[in-house]
């Protein structure tokens, strides 16, 4: 071979390695894509065009086709290409497809804390794997991987040529839905109702939208169909936004058509897991109401969801939105009947009491009542589930959930911003004498609701489910079963801020944490300390110096009782009574108590003064906290000397230890 024949086999040698690879040769090299490009080259428009034309390709892994639980034809790949070859920058909100009637893939960019996604229809795009080259004819072409199939709006059966439209909107789909692929879903209930009403241009309007549709057996009983009109017909549609399921994040809330003056109607996904499958719900909430249409959350399961249509996507719905007309024993059965629904626990729960039990008939036939229901999840507990075989303790449990009035969340807001400083709003339940405690966390514009009872505090994942004959609250834990020691609850509880932080002082907390023994600890509560700051300026402030903690420990000591078994109020009423005091043993000196109840209220008698017990019997895993009103702290504890105080406990200290006490006071 000649050099010059040598040197021109290395130049093209150098060429062709420096020759970025085409899309179909990438196909081709990644083993992850082999599906598709096997469905690629099954049909012969996508493989000319492949070879000969300008395009984008979105195609999804291999995984994502052992998922894909659709009809499986040639044509399938055509929803995945369009003509245009556009990058992940240049991705408007939709881009046409190649298959009959060129239906819309939609594209949401959504945009979290830590990152950005991008989702073509309910597909989320790999973005590090997407690839951009020219074909041989020098014609652009880019690749998207995305995680799911796509699935387009089909005739029934592969090759159908029955639908009269190729690409329905909304409407077209509602009015056709008989001969299109949904699965045995019948929708003639509610396309009666929006052509009675008139409302199918709400349906047929142009754009991107999110259409709920509710399925005939959500029309059971007959009797709710009256309740559809116009109003709520809106409350079905959510203008502007295109919402798929996984695109969307949950509870992310968007105003419906049937937001205006008067009534107000939002809705958002709720997603749960159910074992390892996963269940999306949709809520709405008719958060101002009027005479016609109840305010609250109405929640239906999305039976089939992700319906693209040519102006938006279309999501069928267990029951129709906004129509309160189920009480919260049928709300219950309901959730039951589905076998996934978010309470199907709570109510297996309580037919384990049997089918006629007390609080069954409570939730049957009370008319104003709120229920606190605790979630599949919460019922999972292995705390919980010890407990509840014992039916005695679980109808207590129950009784401690319900709330002989109706309490939707905004009513819990105000109610607590109308406490006194230092107060919260607490309601009784159906378990006598037992509390609920609400508190409100807010972060930004986020309000999260609390409740404790029983000791156990809970957060409030799902608020004001309407019913008519009152609220449902869905919870994360079961109320009235501990699953935390006396130290974790003292630490984890916003109201005993103060004394966690006294009892650090010479690790005095750390024994709170001990599963040998059982504590009754009584615990004053923030507000007690504060109104004691107040009056003891300098003596407050000595408890948090460090040369002092021996000191804060001892008094600390005077509230906890560590014995064999832990003492609840009505223990101790039964052996302290208003006019036979019981001494206690404590770590420092005898603690002895007299124990009254007044207006369903208890208050213990310490030292000469009774002192209001405003949270009683708070039951952790290693003991019981009382929580009230006024620390134990003795006059001689304290003692004024002209403009300061100082801290004075000569019975517990050698003397010149207590003179170093004493000078280190007048110091400040």
């Amino acid at each position: 071979m000649g050099p010059c024949i040598l040197l021109l086999v290395m130049c093209v040698g150098l060429v062709v390695a420096d020759r970025k690879m085409t899309v179909a040769e990438k196909l081709k090299e990644d083993a992850d894509l082999s599906q598709f490009l096997a469905l690629l080259e099954r049909n012969v428009v996508a493989n000319t065009s492949l070879h000969y034309r300008q395009m984008t390709l979105f195609a999804p892994t291999n995984e994502a086709f052992q998922r894909y639980m659709g009809e499986m034809d040639d044509n399938l790949v055509l929803y995945h290409i369009s003509n245009l070859a556009t990058t992940l920058t240049n991705l408007d909100y939709a881009i046409s497809s190649e298959l009959d009637g060129n239906p819309p893939l939609w594209v949401t960019r959504r945009h979290d804390a830590m990152h950005d996604d991008i989702y073509v229809n309910n597909a989320k795009v790999f973005i590090s794997r997407s690839y951009q080259s020219v074909n041989r004819n020098n014609k652009r072409q880019v690749l998207h991987v995305i995680d799911q199939v796509l699935q387009p709006l089909q005739p029934h059966g592969p090759g159908s040529v029955s639908s009269p439209v190729y690409s329905p909107n909304a409407y077209q789909f509602l009015e056709h839905s008989d001969v299109f692929n949904i699965g045995q879903h019948r929708l003639r209930s509610f396309r009666q109702k929006v052509n009675q009403l008139q409302k199918s241009k709400v349906f047929n309007a142009e754009g991107r939208h999110t259409f709920f549709i509710p399925v005939d057996e959500g029309f059971e009983p007959a009797a709710r169909s009256d309740l559809i009109d116009e109003k709520v017909i809106d409350g079905h549609v959510i203008p502007h936004h295109v919402l798929f399921t996984h695109a969307t994040p949950d509870a992310k809330e968007f105003e419906t058509l049937a937001f205006g003056d008067n009534v107000k109607v939002i809705v958002s996904f709720s997603t749960t897991m159910n074992g390892k499958e996963e269940i999306t719900y949709v809520k709405s909430n008719t958060v101002a109401g009027d005479a016609k249409h109840s305010r609250g959350v109405v929640l239906a399961d999305i039976v089939r969801a992700n319906i693209p249509v040519k102006n938006g996507v279309v999501h069928l719905i267990q029951r129709p939105l906004m129509v309160v007309d189920t009480t919260i024993i049928n709300f219950l059965k309901a959730m039951k009947e589905k076998e996934d629904g978010p309470l199907c626990k709570f109510y297996e729960v309580l037919m384990d009491l049997g089918p006629n039990n007390q609080f069954y008939t409570e939730l049957t036939l009370a008319k104003d009542i709120t229920l606190f229901a605790p979630s599949n999840e919460a019922w999972a507990e292995l705390s919980v589930q010890n407990i509840i075989r014992n039916h005695q303790k679980l109808k207590e449990i129950l009784n401690l959930h319900l709330v002989r009035e109706r309490l939707p969340m905004d009513a819990i807001i105000h109610n607590n911003m109308n406490q006194l400083p230092g107060t919260i709003y607490q309601a009784p339940t159906a378990l006598p004498r037992k509390y609920l405690y609400f508190n409100i966390l807010t972060r930004g514009q986020n309000q999260t609701l609390t409740v404790e009872g029983g000791g156990v505090n809970a957060t409030v994942i799902q608020p004001n489910i309407a019913a008519t004959n009152g609220f449902v609250h869905i919870i994360d834990r079961v109320l009235g079963v501990p699953y935390t020691t006396v130290f974790e609850k003292l630490k984890a509880d916003p109201m005993l801020n103060i004394t966690y932080n006294l009892g650090k002082r010479q690790m005095f907390n750390h024994q709170l944490n001990d599963m040998e023994h059982r504590y009754t600890y009584f615990v004053p509560r923030d507000h007690a300390w504060l109104k004691f700051q107040i009056r003891h300026p300098s003596a407050y402030k000595a408890l948090f110096r460090e040369d002092f903690g021996y000191f804060t420990k001892q008094i600390l000591e005077r509230h906890v009782i560590r014995a064999g078994r832990a003492y609840t109020v009505s223990d101790l009423k039964l052996l302290a009574n208003e006019t036979h005091p019981f001494v206690l043993p404590t770590s420092r000196d005898p603690l002895r108590l007299r124990v009254k109840e007044s207006d369903k209220n208890y208050y213990v008698e310490w030292n000469g003064h009774w002192i209001h017990v405003f949270r009683p019997d708070v039951e952790c895993t290693n003991g019981i906290i009382h929580v009230i009103d006024e620390p134990f702290v003795l006059e001689s504890d304290i003692r004024a000397t002209g403009a300061s105080e100082r801290l004075n406990l000569p019975f517990l200290v050698p003397v010149l230890s207590a003179s170093y006490f004493l000078a280190k006071l007048f110091e400040n």
